[in-house]
């Protein structure tokens, strides 16, 4: 075996206290620890009355759900095939790159001191250069993934109990952030271009919300684009109800090879400061590379700053000077489009595979960039094809599992009740375009369960 096993297979031994290492002499039994004695299992049941009784005069539940996003984070079991994953599978992901920049940023001179707290210079002028138009390096802070400059965001613009506007559908997360802050997500939907400008004007007058949230490119789960004629509305609208616009650009990295040139961040075309941009690495490169950019410019980037502050001090110093040793090395553009090929390649094999396998099941967009495809089931209403009833999304999800593959199904993208049921595949976490092949194969029987136990007098899947 390799000294890389025998190593980790000492480090948790170590761990558990069974060895001790010495260095230069090798590794030893560890003195026998002596008996812990017998503790009586407590009673922790007075825990949900404290957790509950001081939201009694909360507008919004302080509990915190996050079934929506552990759907893309949790690994499958052995055999089933990842439809629901949020992350480039290994074979898409950069590893020798990083794995090079982290060596090389390991041995810069103060690369483990403490960096500024706003995120390293060189790191925040990349960011600002990469959105574009009047952001600068002092209006960009480094944040610890999406996620986190998400929450960063929400908390800094929006008190407790207050409405933020969404787009429906939307990215699980980002409602799991807005509801542990407090707030109250009101759904603005979305169609093949993006918000809709008037709905969002309406919902700014009718809830007098103060924050959108919004994903103009490549949306999250519907994979549309804001048209460029909206793009203008959106901003103005904002402006006009003293709004500001989280513009969460996630996966402007992971265009496809056909997409084409793609619009400008929001941020780039806002000289007043209603945008707050968050973008980031992660989605790009590897889950565990979480280094992204919160920007803004006005009073409230004080606010956002101080927030971030109090809430993670800073970004770890070596993996801020990893991030600038990827992006500046000749294997950053070689990975781009290495990925955008591959996704490319994936997203045609899934629609080919369902248009040959599962043509009943609506798929109004095919997208140029992002990593998933946004599909509609039939609910019997617009003609003769078998319908799933209520609760088929969870009946067909849990089908999909028992035929081994993972899928998310459409719910928990809705602040409100959805119009219709829905699923998103994700073709980026699979090994390659021959198990897209398979897991479609998997889905059309699971598919079969669902409408055969549902009533054989339906018709078939065929």
């Amino acid at each position: 075996m390799s000294p890389v096993t025998v190593s980790r297979a000492l480090a948790q031994l170590a761990a558990e206290g069974l060895v001790v290492t010495r260095p230069g002499a090798g590794a030893f039994r560890a003195a026998a620890r002596p008996a812990s004695p017998a503790v009586a299992a407590g009673d922790t049941s007075w825990q949900e009355v404290v957790l509950s009784a001081d939201g009694a005069a909360d507008l919004v539940p302080r509990s915190v759900d996050a079934s929506g996003v552990l759907v893309s984070l949790a690994a499958p079991a052995p055999g089933v095939i990842e439809f629901n994953g949020g992350y480039l599978h290994p074979s898409l992901q950069p590893e020798r790159a990083m794995a090079a920049a982290l060596s090389r940023a390991g041995r810069r001179p103060g690369a483990w001191g403490r960096p500024p707290v706003e995120g390293l210079p060189e790191l925040r002028e990349w960011f600002a250069r990469s959105i574009g138009g009047a952001v600068t390096a002092a209006g960009v802070l480094i944040t610890a993934g999406g996620q986190s400059a998400l929450t960063t965001a929400l908390r800094a613009l929006a008190p407790p109990g207050a409405p933020v506007l969404v787009e429906s559908p939307t990215y699980p997360g980002m409602l799991a952030v807005a509801r542990a802050a407090g707030l109250r997500p009101v759904p603005v939907p979305v169609d093949a271009d993006g918000v809709r400008p008037q709905l969002l004007a309406g919902a700014f007058r009718a809830t007098g919300a103060r924050v959108f949230v919004c994903q103009p490119l490549f949306q999250n789960p519907t994979g549309a684009v804001l048209a460029p004629e909206r793009r203008g509305e959106v901003l103005r609208i904002a402006r006009e109800a003293g709004a500001f616009v989280v513009e969460d650009d996630f996966v402007r990295r992971l265009v496809h090879e056909d997409a084409g040139p793609l619009p400008r961040p929001l941020a780039a075309d806002d000289p007043d400061g209603v945008v707050v941009h968050v973008c980031s690495l992660t989605k790009a490169t590897s889950p565990s590379f979480r280094v992204s950019a919160l920007a803004a410019h006005g009073p409230v980037l004080e606010r956002l700053r101080a927030i971030q502050i109090v809430d993670t001090f800073f970004v770890p110093r070596p993996l801020q000077e990893a991030a600038l040793e990827l992006v500046g090395s000749p294997a950053w553009p070689r990975h781009l489009r290495s990925v955008s090929a591959g996704l490319r390649a994936r997203r045609d094999a899934m629609t080919a595979a369902l248009r040959l396998r599962l043509p009943e099941l609506a798929l109004p967009h095919i997208p140029a960039g992002g990593y998933h495809l946004w599909l509609r089931l039939p609910d019997g209403t617009g003609g003769t094809s078998p319908a799933f009833g209520p609760g088929g999304e969870s009946a067909l999800t849990a089908a999909a599992l028992r035929a081994g593959v993972a899928v998310t199904p459409g719910r928990p993208y809705f602040s409100a009740e959805p119009s219709a049921s829905h699923l998103r595949l994700s073709f980026a976490a699979v090994a390659g375009t021959g198990e897209i092949t398979e897991g479609v194969r998997r889905l059309r029987a699971a598919c079969d369960e669902v409408l055969g136990q549902a009533g054989r007098g339906r018709g078939s899947f065929a």
